[in-house]
């Protein structure tokens, strides 16, 4: 039976140095190993970033404010008269033209007030027929001395008596007109009406508070405004500069949706001093009914036109220490930082009025970990993944 072989603390140890001396001859016997981990770790990959291009374009310049849509103008429509409703000409909701019959009351009695006046002319007219063909007869009679100057006399003013009786009776009668015509009701402007406020078949009168609809002109529909009080020297210098009204745009405030366009028809005439704007009224198309009033909007007044200035993404400007800036790419595609000035910023469209020039590529996107002197790589020119998998021989 073999035994179990067995180690003595000693020569354990002696076991262990002959391996380390081992290794380290192995280790001696290739120089080449510790040069390769020497070597410094390779070069950064490029970072990929989406790149645009400075332009030079014609760009309006613009001041941005909030806004509500409102009637341009408002008119309840009441009765002038007192008396039965007995049509009503018109469906809630109607829009309506101007002239439009919308409403009749019960016209009899003033139909009869009317034809009574018109007969009382009638008969007076008759009379100063009658005092006419007197005096003239007096006026034959007193040549021959036929009869006297008072009588003459007389007679001359009770023609001008009944002239001023028949002047007074056609007035009368165009009183009476009038009233006659306050039983048809027309809508005084074009619009759309609302929900009635009273039925047909009521007695109205000119007196009640209450009238029979509301009218709002909704086209061409108003938009009020305000803009800070900084603006309002430049609004004042483009309203000399120009010969026409200053444009107005109506966007939504969700969608940014262009709602109409129109102009700029006041500028009030004092600053709110608590909040410190100033406030604006324009006159916008509406035909497709896209405003409607009490509509909460975004309104953009466009103040001049530069000409010829340089344009970029507004994601491309950045802001620093030292202010604003962007990362311009050069010719190497490398990057360095490029401290700019902006003009004015309209939605993603910047206006640089110094530090770019046309056709400068600047980073827009991918700027995560940039530095001065990145070397960086546009994204769109990047293979894909599957791509690149495929051209290294490198199966998924």
């Amino acid at each position: 039976m073999m035994k179990p072989l067995s180690f003595s603390p000693l020569s354990q140890h002696r076991t262990m140095f002959a391996c380390l001396c081992l290794a380290g001859a192995a280790w001696t016997a290739q120089p080449g190993l510790a040069q390769a981990q020497s070597v410094t770790s390779p070069a950064a990959p490029a970072l990929l970033v989406t790149i645009a291009r400075a332009k030079s374009e014609s760009v309006q310049q613009t001041v941005s404010g909030v806004g509500n849509a409102l009637a341009m103008a408002t008119v309840t429509l009441h009765a002038r008269v007192d008396g039965q409703l007995e049509q009503l000409n018109f469906q809630d909701g109607d829009d309506v033209k101007a002239g439009q019959v919308l409403a009749r009351l019960d016209s009899r009695s003033f139909q009869a007030q009317l034809d009574q006046a018109n007969a009382q002319k009638a008969k007076d007219e008759a009379q100063l027929v009658n005092a006419q063909n007197d005096l003239q007869r007096y006026e034959a009679l007193i040549k021959e001395e036929a009869t006297t100057q008072q009588v003459l006399d007389t007679q001359k003013a009770l023609v001008s008596q009944l002239r001023a009786v028949v002047q007074a009776d056609q007035a009368q009668a165009n009183y009476a007109g009038v009233q006659l015509g306050y039983t048809t009701i027309a809508a005084p402007i074009s619009g759309r009406v609302g929900a009635r406020l009273i039925d047909q078949g009521n007695i109205v009168h000119a007196a009640d508070a209450v009238g029979l609809v509301v009218i709002n002109q909704i086209d061409p529909i108003a938009v009020q405004f305000s803009l800070p009080e900084s603006n309002v020297q430049a609004i004042h210098a483009a309203q000399r500069s120009g010969h026409k009204r200053l444009k107005v745009e109506v966007m939504d405030r969700a969608t940014k949706e262009l709602l109409g366009t129109g102009e700029l028809v006041l500028v009030n005439n004092q600053i709110d001093m608590a909040s410190g704007t100033i406030g604006l009224k324009a006159r916008i198309s509406n035909p497709t009914r896209s405003l409607w009033p009490g509509q909460s909007v975004n309104v953009r007044l466009t103040l001049s036109t530069l000409d010829k200035v340089v344009t970029i993404p507004s994601s491309a400007v950045q802001r620093g220490q030292d202010g604003l800036f962007v990362y311009v790419v050069g010719a190497a595609d490398k990057v360095h930082v490029q401290p700019v000035t902006l003009a004015q910023t309209e939605g993603n469209l910047s206006v640089i009025s110094k530090g770019l020039n046309d056709g400068d590529r600047v980073v827009v996107d991918g700027m995560y970990r940039m530095v001065e002197g990145a070397l960086v790589k546009e994204a769109s020119s990047a293979a894909p993944p599957a791509a690149a998998s495929s051209a290294s021989g490198v199966k998924p």
